[in-house]
Formats: structure tokens, sequence, C-alpha cells
């Protein structure tokens, strides 16, 4: 057995069937909902809980996230997009119409994360123009982490759907 065929058969290309692709999967979704605009969610149930120091922590921290977002949005944000969608379109056409599994793996991990960047954005873009602090700040913060909940379980769904589709259909047939 030469060193080529002993890495691929540690690392399996057929994402689905590879538990390494889930445990990334699951490490993605858990990190995306933890960190919100990259405030870790701990900080905010503490601020709600304490207050004091810990409030003004989070609003520091926002603060500079909220402003580092909404720099590279407004910098980059043209240029991010379109280097985004041309990658997730060429991953799409060579996943689903010239059925290669690793690009649909990632077509199916980076079109919901795509939406969670925008999601992320527009919450910065709302935290700034609110000027939010306290209360209101934890409500967006809070909601932003739910709908990122909600596109990562709805993503989870899909990609355990298609996973086992591909699974099924390649066992039949392979």
């Amino acid at each position: 057995m030469d060193w080529y065929s002993t890495v691929f058969e540690l690392i399996d290309m057929r994402s689905f069937s590879n538990l390494w692709f889930w445990i990334a999967l699951a490490v993605a979704w858990s990190s995306a909902s933890h960190w919100v605009l990259g405030v870790p969610y701990d900080m905010v149930l503490r601020a709600r809980r304490v207050g004091g120091q810990a409030e003004r922590d989070l609003e520091d921290i926002a603060r500079v996230n909220v402003n580092r977002v909404l720099y590279i949005a407004r910098v980059s944000g043209p240029w991010l997009v379109g280097i985004l969608f041309f990658v997730l379109t060429s991953m799409a056409i060579l996943g689903f119409v010239y059925r290669v599994e690793f690009a649909q793996a990632l077509v199916l991990l980076g079109a919901p994360m795509s939406g969670v960047a925008v999601l992320n954005v527009g919450t910065a873009a709302r935290i700034e123009r609110e000027q939010a602090h306290g209360p209101l700040l934890h409500k967006r913060l809070t909601r932003c982490r739910l709908y990122t909940q909600m596109i990562g379980t709805l993503s989870i769904f899909v990609t355990a759907l298609w996973g086992m589709y591909q699974n099924l259909s390649l066992g039949v047939l392979g």
C-alpha cells in the first residue's frame, strides 16, 4: 500500500459518509451561534445578569466588532460578495452538475454561512444606527443569535437529508 492511498483512505473524500465532515459541520454551526458579531454569547448573558463592569465590557467589545464588521463591509464588501458568489457558484456547478460530492458539501456549508454573514452585517448596521447599548444591545445580539441558530438548524437538516440521499444512492449504485 502506498502513501497516497493510505492518506485517501484516512481522509475519505466522500464527504457525507465521512465523520470528519459532520464534526466540522457541528463545530462550524456551534461557533457561529456562540460568537455573535465576534462577541461571545456568554458575555451577553453575564452583562444581562451582573451589569456593571460586565455590561461595559460587552458594550466595548460589541462597539469594536460592529465597527470592524462595518468597515470591512464598506471597504471590501462588493469585492467579497463578488468573490463569494464566484466561489459558491463554481462549487455548486461542480457539485450538482458534475456530481463532485466534496463540492456539494462545501456549498451546503458555505451558502447558509453566507446568509449568516449578511445577517451579521445587517445587525451591525442596525446596532450602529440605533447606537444600541444596555438592554437594546442585548436584544439585538440575542436576536442575531436566534436567527443564526434557525439558519443553522435548517442547514443541518437539509445537509443531513442530502447526505442520506447521497449515501443511499451511492450504496445502491456503487
